[in-house]
C-alpha cells in the first residue's frame, strides 16, 4: 500500500496537534476526516464561538471535520465508521472509548509529549520542567483501555536547557511530534499494519520512579516560597507563559495577585529571611526562598499588562520586607 491509499483519521484540538496534521498532509498521506472538540464559547457574554485550531486548519485544506459532544454517541460512531479508516492518529485530544480506538484495522496510535511511561497525563511538558528534568521527548503508542499505558512504538528524546520555559519545549516537541507521527505511519506501510511495539513495563527499571503529569488548575500554580530556590525557579518556568505561576503581595493596603513569567537564580543566601520576603536591589526585585534569593524578572499585576520587574518597581516603592505568599 502507498501513503496516498492509507485512509487516516486525525484526532486533535490545539495548535500542538496542527503541527502533526499539517506534516501528514504535506507528506502526502490521505487524511479522510478530522475529529476535534466542539467550538468554544468566547467573549464577555460567551455569545461567540471559537473553532479549535485543528478545525480551522482542516477546513482550509478541505478536510471533513467531526465535532462530537460525546465520543460514544451512536450517531458519531456510525459517522466515523463510514470513513473506513485504516488507522487513526491522535494528538492532544481526549480519552477515547474502545468503540472508537478499536475501529480501524490497524488500530489507533497517540503522539504523547513525553518519554512514556514517564509523565502520563494531561500536562507532560509542564511537569517535566517543574520537576527540573533535563530531557523529555515524544512517544507514539497504541491506545488501550487506560490513559497513556499502551504499547510503545517509537520514542525521540528532546533536551531541556536550564533556562527553557514551556513555550520553548512546546515548540520543540510540536516539531518532533510531527516527525515521529510520520515515521510511525511509515512503519504502518512497511509492516502492513503489524508494527513492532513493546509494553511500557519493559521500558523502565523496577526501581525507577515514575512521575505523573496531571491536569493543572489555578491552585496548582500557587508559588510556595519555602522551597529551595532551584525548585521555585523550575516551577515558574514550568508554568510560563501559560497557565503562569502566581503569588500574592500585600500592596497599597490590600492584597494583589501577581503572575510571574520569568525568574533568575542567584547564589546569594537568604537563610536569615522568612521565605517570601521581598528585597529590592538597584532595580532588581528579589524574593527569599528556603536557601537563596530568587530574582523576579517579568511579572503581571492583576488587571495590568506584563512588564519587566524594573518597570514594576518604578511604580511601586518601599517594598523591602513585604511578604509574598
Amino acid at each position: 500500500m502507498e501513503k496516498k491509499d492509507l485512509r487516516v483519521i486525525f484526532m486533535g484540538t490545539p495548535e500542538f496537534a496542527v503541527g502533526t496534521l499539517s506534516r501528514l498532509i504535506e507528506a502526502g498521506y490521505r487524511v479522510v476526516a478530522v475529529v476535534t472538540q466542539p467550538d468554544k464559547p468566547v467573549g464577555r457574554h460567551q455569545n461567540a464561538l471559537q473553532p479549535p485550531p485543528v478545525k480551522t486548519y482542516a477546513l482550509e485544506k478541505g478536510i471533513p471535520v467531526l465535532q462530537p459532544e460525546k465520543m460514544k454517541d451512536p450517531e458519531f460512531v456510525a459517522q466515523l465508521a463510514r470513513y473506513e479508516a485504516d488507522i487513526q492518529v491522535v494528538v492532544a485530544f481526549r480519552m477515547l472509548p474502545e468503540v472508537v480506538w478499536g475501529m480501524p484495522r490497524y488500530g489507533t496510535f497517540n503522539v504523547h509529549a513525553a518519554l512514556l511511561p514517564q509523565y502520563r497525563g494531561a500536562a507532560p511538558i509542564n511537569w517535566a520542567i517543574i520537576n527540573g528534568e533535563t530531557e523529555t521527548g515524544v512517544t507514539t503508542f497504541f491506545l488501550d483501555h487506560d490513559i497513556d499505558t499502551g504499547r510503545i512504538i517509537l520514542q525521540k528524546p528532546f533536551a531541556i536547557p536550564d533556562d527553557a520555559d514551556v513555550e520553548y519545549v512546546y515548540d520543540g516537541l510540536m516539531n518532533l511530534g510531527a516527525d515521529i507521527a510520520e515515521e510511525t505511519l511509515q512503519l504502518v506501510l512497511a509492516h502492513d499494519g503489524n508494527i513492532p511495539s513493546k509494553a511500557q513495563a519493559d521500558c523502565h527499571s523496577a526501581d525507577e520512579t515514575l512521575h505523573a503529569a496531571p491536569k493543572i488548575f489555578k491552585e496548582t500554580c500557587h508559588i510556595l516560597w519555602d522551597r529551595p530556590a532551584k525548585q521555585v525557579y523550575d516551577f515558574i518556568r514550568g508554568l510560563s507563559p501559560v497557565p503562569t505561576a502566581w503569588t500574592s503581595l500585600l500592596l497599597n493596603g490590600g492584597e494583589a495577585t501577581i503572575k510571574i513569567f520569568k525568574a533568575r537564580k542567584t547564589d546569594t543566601p537568604c537563610t536569615d529571611h522568612r521565605p517570601g520576603t521581598v528585597m529590592t536591589d538597584r532595580g532588581r526585585l528579589l524574593a527569599a526562598c528556603q536557601d537563596c534569593w530568587l530574582e523576579i524578572a517579568d511579572l503581571q499585576l492583576s488587571g495590568k499588562k506584563r512588564m519587566a520587574a524594573r518597570d514594576f518597581l518604578n511604580g511601586n516603592k518601599n517594598l523591602d520586607g513585604v511578604l509574598l505568599r
